[in-house]
């Protein structure tokens, strides 16, 4: 859908609450640069990206809340009570405030948002396949719980475009972590042809840790959308290079 200038991505499952705002942008429609980013050394890198994206929904650009993101599995509280718009070496962030934009930017690692209706609280979560295996997505839930008393059984995830498992193939590395940390680990490895490698699913790695944090199995919505293969509406770090755009997965309360 259109908002504004860009070119959206919503889920379906989330449209249905009118307390809630939620968008995943694309590479289409950006005007300040191709290669738009959220987070950076110097304000001058992002902040209008930021502008653009708020024009975009007609927001104000200081209700966005960034983690620095490090790929780690630290999950922050945002609001009033942090004044920071971007929060370091953090890679998911919650909130139970109105009012304020949870975002994480992405090109081929995964977006969730996470939203409990009935505490009225949200979250967005990056996980790149370091993120994945230390199970970010379990983390946030779970401090979801212990902030805000947020049961799993409540809880709608949607899982947003990433690289697909057929344009994702791993080293020994992450092999190993995988089949470390995931019971399930011969059905989201693919054996490759060549030696140690194999292609990872993070959409059904994230899914299979979701399921274990107890969120139920018809509460989680997959876009099934491959950032890789995508070429006109995603950026792809894995196609393009690491100094590629970033697509933005937020959402707010209202």
């Amino acid at each position: 859908m259109i908002q504004g200038r860009l070119s959206v991505f919503k889920f379906e499952s989330f449209k249905k609450y009118k307390n809630i705002v939620h968008f995943v942008t694309t590479r289409e429609g950006w005007v300040s640069g191709d290669k738009p980013r959220f987070t950076g050394d110097q304000e001058s890198e992002y902040l209008e990206f930021r502008k653009e994206l708020a024009v975009s929904g007609d927001w104000d650009a200081t209700q966005f809340i960034f983690p620095r993101q490090t790929h780690s599995d630290h999950v922050a509280v945002a609001g009033s009570g942090n004044q920071n718009t971007t929060i370091p070496d953090t890679d998911a962030l919650i909130t139970n405030e109105p009012g304020w934009f949870v975002c994480v930017q992405t090109a081929d690692c995964v977006p969730v948002l996470l939203f409990d209706p009935q505490k009225r609280v949200v979250a967005a979560v990056h996980a790149g396949w370091r993120g994945t295996v230390s199970k970010i997505a379990a983390k946030t839930v779970r401090q979801m719980g212990e902030k805000y008393g947020c049961r799993p059984s409540d809880i709608l995830a949607g899982i947003g475009p990433s690289i697909h498992m057929h344009a994702y193939e791993v080293g020994p590395e992450v092999v190993d972590a995988v089949k470390a940390g995931f019971s399930n680990w011969s059905a989201l490895l693919k054996p490759s042809l060549n030696a140690g490698r194999a292609y990872f699913d993070l959409w059904e790695a994230n899914q299979t840790v979701l399921l274990e944090s107890g969120v139920p199995e018809e509460n989680i919505e997959v876009m099934g959308l491959c950032s890789f293969e995508h070429t006109e509406l995603f950026y792809s770090a894995r196609r393009d290079g690491i100094s590629t755009g970033r697509m933005v997965s937020g959402i707010k309360l209202i």
